[in-house]
Parts: C-alpha cells; structure tokens; sequence
C-alpha cells in the first residue's frame, strides 16, 4: 500500500513546484514592462536638462514606449498565432534589450524616442503574449494568482528601476539608468528559452501528443490533464477567426466592449500618473533634490507588497471584491491628497501626509485594478476570438497609457495639482460604478464555463454565474 501512494505523493510535490517555476518564468515579462516605467521616472529630468527638451519633448520621451507598445499590441496576435507564445516572449525580450541600448547611447530627443518606442513595441508584444501564456498553462483553481503574478513582476521591475535611478541620480547619470536594464532582459531571455510550449498552442498546430506531455507535467494526475486535452480539442473545432466573429456575433462584441473599458479604467485610474511622474508630484509637495527620489523608491517597494496581496487575494475574495475594494480606497485617497495640495504645503507634516496618501493609492491599484484587469481580459475571451479581444484589450490598454503620459504634465499646467488629482478621484468613483455595472465574477469558472454563459447571452455581469 505504501508503494502505491509514493508516486502520488511525489506527483503532488513537483506539480506545484514546477508550475510556480513556469508561472515565474514567464511572468518575468512583465519586469520589462515595469523597468520601462520605472526608469523613465528617474532619467526625465537629467535628459531634459542635457538635451534642453519643452515641456512637449518630454511628454513625447514619455509617451513613445506606449505608441511603440500599442503597435507591438497590434502584432502580437500574429505573432503568437504563427510563432507560438514561448517564442513571442523571446522575442520581445530581445527588442527590449535592443531599445535600452539605443536610448542608453543616445545623441538626441529623436534617436531617445525612437529607442523609447523599441522598447514599447517588445513589451506590447509581451504584455499580450504572457498573461495569454499564464492563462492556457494555469489550471482554474489558480490561474487568477498566476495571471497577477504578471502584474508582480511589473512592480518589481518599476522598484528595481526606481531603485537603481536613485543610485545614479547622485551623478546624473541617465544613461547607466537605460544601460543597466538590458541586464535583467537578457537574463529574462535565457530563463524563457526553458520554458514549455502553450498546450493550447500546440493542440491549435495539431501537435496533440506533445500538448499531453506538457500538460501532464503541469496538473496533478494524467487524468486530469487528458480531461482537459479533451475540454481544449472539443473548444477548437470552431477555429479562431476573431474578425469575423466580431463582425457577426454580438455576445462577442460584448467581450471585446468589456475588455476594453476594463483597460481604459485601469490607465485613467491614475496610476501611471504616479509611475511616471512621481518626482514631479513629490516637488509639488514640497519635497526637493535625493529626497524626491527616495519617496518615489519608496512607493515602488509599496506597489510590490501590495501586489502580493492582490495574488492572495484574487482566487479567495473573487475580482469583484477586489475591484470594489480598490477603487473606493483609491477614490478617498486621491481626494485627501487633491486636499492637501490645495494647500500651501509649507510644514513637514502635509508633506508627509501627501507621501502616505501617495502610497494609499499605490496599494489599492496594486491590490485592485492593476492585476485583476490582466486576469480578467484572459478569461472573457471566447476561445474563436481570443486572440483577437486580447489583442484589442492590449492595445486599449497602451493607448490610454500614451494618452495619459502625453498629457499630464500640460493638464498638471493647466489646472494646477489639487484639481488634476480631484479628478482622478472622481474617474475613480465613475469606474466603482462601471464595476456593478458590467464587471463579472469569474473566480473558480473554467475559461469553457465562462465562455458558454458569454455565448448564450447572459449579461456581462452574471457570465462568471454557474
């Protein structure tokens, strides 16, 4: 008897290890995305000084990743389709090592631009091809952790970006502040070559044997990985032609509507506001010189512990809590802060209440909309357009981005601190609303589950609903 346990039990210990490592793995992509945002905060004011850019020129330094990020979005479903998703991520990674070298070397605004924009086409391609990745190697029970594991990583690479420009903002040096992040990309690019291929990737290439041997070293027991070769080859009889089925399906224009605005809500909630221009926001709140830089490490190190609890939380309390939760706290906390910065912000305790409120705000995206978006836009696609409302959602996602990054400072300009963070809270309260409205629980649904409710008709809301 002892004998015929041993293998489950030695089954059971490697099947969660070796999904932790493949989760990481490939949610590693999302450590470029973050060490693009997270650098930029850093190097603005030193290239802009060097170069002598407007105000224009750094909206643009600024911008051009999200431009190159929304093209890389357009992409990467051709990509993924023809290449498969293992070798969508090592391609994006070698961009980005390519882009930070180009802007680390850079001799004018136009050559940083256009290595700006080279990074933001590899991480548009990553951003759409990892959490699909994450999505089809993740079994139900944990594919809403594994999804935001995506989201962790981007905090991370934000932190070690904040962290590495305080380090060289001593000496002004922002082109070590690009060089050293082509490091961690190549160490990204032999840790994906490891990786195995998309079981739904290859059962869609006709390679079901070996779509088996990975999924049987992903799941607990064989049984339960040929159930879900089985699951997987009934759902691709309809074969993915997403752009006519946006043309002549309603429910599927229904998913495509939703994972769109999920994005819009997740960039005009703010939080970019703050990854970009956090020294910017720190100044406004009376804080000058290394003291400006260490707030905003800080405020990485917040984002990072926050996303652990969102990881935590994403498959025990369900998206909508979640999401409910977040957008309430961060409503409040840019309220609070839009108060203090109506003030004149002469003494050390409204300096450090606009820190907290700053980091307020931080935890509950990071807990909140930050991953849930991810998880969410993987799950509602049906599996005959998926690739194609992933890849809108994606693009969605880098053109609210761009636009944000494009205007804030002039809207800064314009209406000043206390009425810019006013109305951020105030977007925040309408997307607290969108939520109720048209936002679906889907903890513990299989994609198949979820995708049948879509299908039938039932309301946006109630397709998570057994």
């Amino acid at each position: 008897m002892e004998n015929a346990v041993l293998p489950d039990q030695e089954a059971k210990t490697i099947f969660p290890i070796k999904v932790l490592v493949v989760g990481v793995l490939a949610a590693t992509a999302g450590l470029m995305s973050g060490l693009d945002i997270g650098v930029i905060s850093g190097a603005l004011d030193f290239l802009a000084r060097d170069f002598q850019a407007s105000t224009l020129a750094q909206e643009w330094i600024v911008s051009a990743m999200m431009a190159g990020a929304a093209v890389g979005a357009v992409c990467a479903g051709w990509v993924t389709q023809h290449t498969g998703r293992k070798w969508s991520l090592v391609f994006g990674g070698g961009v980005f090592i390519a882009g930070s070298l180009l802007c680390a070397l850079a001799w004018s605004v136009t050559v940083l631009i256009a290595g700006r924009a080279l990074m933001g086409l590899a991480i548009g391609v990553a951003a759409f091809a990892a959490p699909l990745y994450l999505s089809e190697v993740a079994d139900q029970s944990s594919r809403g952790a594994m999804i935001s594991t995506y989201q962790l990583m981007i905090t991370i690479g934000i932190f070690l970006a904040f962290l590495s420009d305080t380090f060289f903002s001593y000496h002004g040096q922002w082109r070590w502040m690009f060089g050293i992040i082509a490091i961690p990309g190549i160490v990204y690019v032999i840790g994906v070559l490891f990786l195995p291929y998309s079981p739904r990737w290859l059962m869609m290439r006709g390679r079901k044997a070996e779509a088996l041997e990975v999924l049987t070293s992903l799941r607990a027991t064989p049984q339960e990985a040929r159930a879900e070769i089985k699951a997987i080859h009934s759902q691709l009889q309809a074969r993915q032609n997403g752009w006519n089925l946006l043309r002549v399906n309603a429910n599927f224009r229904r998913s495509v509507g939703l994972g769109m605005l999920l994005q819009v809500m997740q960039q005009f909630a703010g939080i970019n506001v703050v990854m970009y221009y956090a020294p910017r926001i720190f100044q406004l709140a009376g804080f000058v010189g290394a003291a400006q830089m260490w707030c905003t490490a800080m405020i990485g190190l917040v984002n990072v512990i926050a996303t652990f609890l969102a990881i935590s939380l994403v498959d025990k309390w369900g998206r909508r809590p979640v999401l409910y939760c977040g957008f309430t706290i961060m409503v409040l906390s840019m309220a609070c802060l839009s108060v203090l910065l109506h003030g004149s912000m002469v003494d050390q305790a409204s300096r450090m209440a606009c820190v907290f409120m700053v980091m307020v705000f931080i935890v509950a995206h990071a807990m909140s909309a930050g991953p849930i978006v991810w998880v969410l836009c993987s799950e509602i696609q049906p599996m005959q357009g998926r690739d194609l409302g992933i890849m809108l959602s994606t693009l969605t996602n880098w053109v609210a981005n761009m636009i944000v990054g494009a205007s804030f400072l002039s809207v800064l300009a314009w209406l000043g601190g206390s009425a810019t963070f006013g109305m951020i809270a105030i977007l925040n309260g309408c997307f607290l609303g969108l939520t109720y409205l048209f936002v679906p629980e889907t903890k513990g649904m299989s994609l198949e589950q979820i995708e049948h409710n879509l299908m039938s008709g039932k309301k946006l809301r109630d397709i998570g609903i057994s």
